[in-house]
């Protein structure tokens, strides 16, 4: 079925060859850089949740610690093994915006150069490196891309399943599609073809199947959120409140420098092509929805990285007229390329030595939350063995964040530690500690929360974190605490350690 009668517009045939090529040596770099630093903190939370599986938890759907676990089981418990599954999640974002680029009329060339492009970014490369629900978020934000313009290309029903499918799939790992979903039926309006997306009554099979393909995976998302009080939400506001009016302001050219200056002029080929050329009209959805996201994170206030993967659809539309320029400068596109090539992998893989870290946390702060995690693990330790033999039975190991948590969790049995507990995020529901637990308390970094210290009686501290890098990251000085014990039972006190 085709809308209006409109004729289909031909796609080339699909460059596997050298564009599988350029995911696998994606996927093989990323391997192999994967075990140079340590853990991150999100990977060692998301290494505990996947232990305490649930539909949900205040911070995210069930997805992401559920690979995390899966990665553990079938690679090890490394950060090798665990990283394994995002570089190859990277390699098939590098396949899915060459398709896009083919969908929007690239040949082989437009193809080439786009999946270079993407293999290329540092937004790619530094997902791909990390297990992390960003990682998940690009490859089937793509997907829905990619099918949306399928739709828009062909008006073919048999899509729509297949779109309902993938959208239910990425909202077991994040809610946050829902908002592409509301930016591209914004970018219908303007669209020669918006009858697709807001049909009317005699095209509502195809929009009706894909719900009901996506409720199944939906369903039990959503009755998680709505029965522990739509924590996420709780969540996002934080997020938004952290950001500040700065933040808002540095959306996109945070999106600028997260997928590399240097394939700006990629990227603002294919937004001029597909709001100008009359043969893309069709396509127009998808340069509106980058758009219309972007205000939506400005005025919401969510991190700027949100829109990325409509930037990478953008960048697919533009590689086609640089095929043709391909041809007489081929040298300068290569030597343009392998520039955004190196400074995104300085920026967001693991190629410095750890104790040069200060230079890519510039850009990206979080490369070091990579190191340091084991030498807290020796810190608290050193803590615990303050804590006099006869009372550790009834002592609790008591964290300020979910990394913390995670770190011991990883690191801490073979150091003589026992399971710890925290209010944040998901760790809070796995409390409080038993009745029994009423001896003394160590408390790791409770600076992080001063109010926490509070709750407790004569404390004193006991160690501090070094993680031998002089990285300035979190935990680097962190002070290791032993306090006497909570000033009232555990299972009052556990409500007012709660944090988002």
């Amino acid at each position: 079925m085709r809308i209006r009668g409109d004729a289909q517009p031909r796609l080339g045939p699909f460059a596997a060859g050298p564009v599988g090529g350029i995911a696998a040596a994606a996927a093989v770099v990323l391997i192999a850089l994967s075990g140079r630093y340590g853990f991150h903190r999100d990977e060692l939370y998301f290494l505990l949740a996947g232990r305490h599986l649930a539909w949900g938890y205040p911070d995210q759907p069930p997805l992401t610690p559920l690979l995390a676990r899966l990665g553990s089981e079938l690679f090890g418990a490394t950060p090798t093994g665990v990283r394994i599954l995002p570089a190859l999640l990277a390699a098939a974002s590098i396949v899915l915006t060459a398709l896009i680029a083919r969908e929007l009329g690239a040949g082989r060339g437009g193809q080439v150069i786009a999946a270079a492009a993407a293999a290329c970014s540092g937004h790619l490369l530094g997902n791909g490196h990390l297990l992390s629900t960003a990682t998940f978020d690009l490859a089937s934000w793509l997907t829905v891309i990619l099918l949306t313009l399928r739709l828009l290309r062909t008006g073919e029903t048999r899509w729509w399943p297949l779109l309902g499918a993938a959208v239910g799939i990425a909202l077991l790992n994040k809610l946050l599609v829902l908002g592409l979903l509301a930016a591209l039926a914004a970018g219908a309006l303007t669209a020669a073809r918006r009858g697709l997306l807001m049909p009317r009554p005699r095209t509502l099979v195809g929009p009706l199947t894909a719900l009901l393909t996506a409720l199944p995976f939906a369903l039990p998302v959503l009755w998680w959120q709505a029965a522990h009080g739509w924590p996420e939400l709780t969540v996002a506001q934080g997020i938004s409140s952290d950001g500040g009016a700065g933040g808002r302001l540095l959306v996109i050219p945070m999106q600028v420098l997260l997928l590399s200056p240097l394939l700006a002029p990629l990227w603002l080929t294919g937004l001029s092509r597909l709001l100008r050329r009359p043969e893309l009209r069709w396509a127009r959805p998808v340069a509106v929805a980058w758009v219309v996201l972007c205000l939506l994170v400005m005025v919401g206030g969510g991190k700027a990285y949100y829109p990325i993967p409509l930037l990478y659809a953008l960048t697919a539309a533009g590689c086609e007229p640089y095929a043709h320029w391909l041809r007489e400068h081929r040298a300068k596109l290569a030597c343009a390329l392998l520039a955004a090539l190196l400074t995104s992998a300085l920026a967001a893989l693991p190629v410095l030595p750890a104790s040069a870290l200060a230079v890519p946390m510039t850009v990206d702060p979080d490369i070091g939350e990579e190191v340091g995690w084991p030498e807290l693990a020796r810190a608290t330790a050193t803590g615990w063995a303050a804590i006099p033999a006869d009372q550790r039975a009834t002592a609790v190991l008591l964290t300020a964040n979910y990394g913390e948590a995670g770190a011991l969790a990883q690191y801490g049995p073979a150091l003589g530690l026992p399971s710890p507990y925290s209010g944040h995020m998901g760790l809070h529901a796995w409390g409080p500690p038993p009745a029994t637990a009423n001896g003394p308390v160590l408390l790791v970094h409770p600076a992080q929360y001063p109010d926490v210290q509070d709750h407790f009686t004569d404390c004193h501290t006991v160690a501090h974190v070094d993680n031998g890098h002089g990285t300035a990251n979190q935990e680097q000085h962190a002070a290791v605490v032993l306090c006497a014990g909570p000033d009232r039972a555990w299972a009052e006190l556990w409500p007012l350690l709660r944090r988002y």
